[in-house]
């Protein structure tokens, strides 16, 4: 193979020495035609010759890192253990175990719970018969473990890679290879303590880093859907509707609304009205007034959701965590997979920290990293029936109540 690959270079190094002898004689018998432009056109063949590879038959490439990845030096890992040591310190004090699940699993255990961002897992090549992805997250794996070992109540964190196909901006903090710092309650609990629970863990995390000020985003799936439905989305495009809404932090109204329309195929009467309640903010009084709003007051699920949004903020007042946090209706996450309550914390003042990358000529350079979201979670009860109803053809499987919760 090495044989036949070096043949192939000389051949083509040859073909190109002929082919610049020829063009230089055609380029002399051509009236008009300076010296000047003859060297000019030689320059571009040996240009071109030198791309195909030279005499010697070695491959011309360039030392870098493949896109949307990087290399850290040891003053950056210093800094990441650091920070990792106060993540799982606070894990710790919340009584959490941990544990590792491979980097790949079967694609079929990934299909079909990331919504539109399904397009993003890394599919491997067939290796033996199995069909195999990199793992796009460390939630559904944990799912899948919980079901294979039977476990019913568990507090986990996992930190660790994972891998998104995604088109990467590395001066946001956005890359196709990063750790995510996993933290999920699994179990029986009476209703938003387990929430809560989780809220508070990325309110001290956040304020023991000392990253600059944040706020902590929550919203309810079931109130999300209820909005969509009484503002005429059908049924079918709930998810679709789901995943634009969930690019208000990226994108403006105007832009979001415009896909929703010519794209997803929503009339513009049901976007405008979207538009009114996603620009609503605030905390247990806005859960408060939209149950009194005629159009929410007619969904039981947006009822339900605001129910308990409004018995979260009670227990986050006891925590004195409030001030931090923000019921906003525009918060959508678009991952399929959450049911109930949902969160994302971002900071709010642009971020300094340098980020190295690939200059031009490939010398390493800094730029200022731009980070909004830094953590991000939410409820996704029965996450194992799945999995639990194939296990149960091979003996008992458990019934699954759960309220899993992650930071990543």
């Amino acid at each position: 193979m090495n044989m036949l690959g070096m043949f192939c270079i000389r051949a083509c190094s040859g073909l190109v020495g002929c082919r610049t002898a020829t063009r230089v004689r055609s380029l002399h018998s051509l009236p008009g035609i300076t010296v000047a432009q003859i060297d000019e056109e030689v320059a571009k063949l040996l240009q071109l010759k030198a791309q195909l590879g030279g005499d010697d038959g070695k491959h011309q490439f360039v030392l870098k890192t493949a896109k949307g990845t990087r290399d850290y030096n040891p003053k950056q890992m210093a800094i990441r253990e650091k920070v990792f040591n106060t993540i799982i310190g606070c894990f710790k004090r919340h009584g959490a175990e941990t544990i590792d699940t491979p980097v790949f699993e079967l694609k079929e255990t990934l299909t079909g719970k990331y919504g539109e961002d399904s397009k993003l897992i890394y599919d491997l090549k067939d290796q033996g018969g199995e069909l195999l992805s990199l793992r796009y997250d460390l939630t559904v794996p944990f799912a899948r473990y919980l079901a294979m070992n039977k476990i019913t109540n568990i507090k986990r964190y996992h930190i660790a890679k994972v891998y998104r196909r995604d088109n990467p901006a590395m001066t946001r903090g956005r890359y196709r290879e990063f750790y995510q710092c996993d933290f999920d309650i699994a179990g029986q609990y009476d209703a938003m303590i387990p929430d809560a629970e989780c809220l508070k863990i990325v309110h001290e995390i956040l304020s023991e880093l000392d990253l600059g000020d944040f706020r902590i985003k929550v919203n309810d799936r079931r109130i999300l859907d209820g909005m969509f439905a009484v503002c005429g989305v059908p049924d079918d495009k709930f998810r679709t509707i789901c995943s634009t809404v969930d690019k208000l932090d990226k994108l403006p109204w105007e832009e979001v609304k415009k896909e929703m329309v010519n794209e997803k195929g929503l009339s513009e009467e049901a976007a405008d009205q979207i538009g009114e309640y996603v620009s609503m903010q605030g905390g247990m009084d806005l859960a408060e007034r939209l149950l009194q709003d005629q159009k929410m007051s007619q969904s039981k699920q947006a009822c339900a959701g605001l129910s308990d949004i409004k018995l979260l903020f009670s227990y986050l007042q006891l925590f004195q965590v409030t001030d931090k946090v923000v019921f906003d209706l525009s918060l959508a996450r678009g991952l399929d997979y959450y049911t109930g309550i949902i969160y994302e914390a971002v900071l709010t003042q642009a971020g300094v920290a340098p980020v190295t990358t690939d200059a031009q000529n490939g010398a390493p350079s800094e730029e200022s990293v731009s980070v909004g979201s830094v953590a991000g979670g939410g409820r996704y009860d029965g996450k194992c029936r799945v999995w639990a109803s194939a296990l149960a053809s091979r003996g008992s499987s458990p019934s699954w109540s759960r309220k899993p919760r992650h930071i990543g």
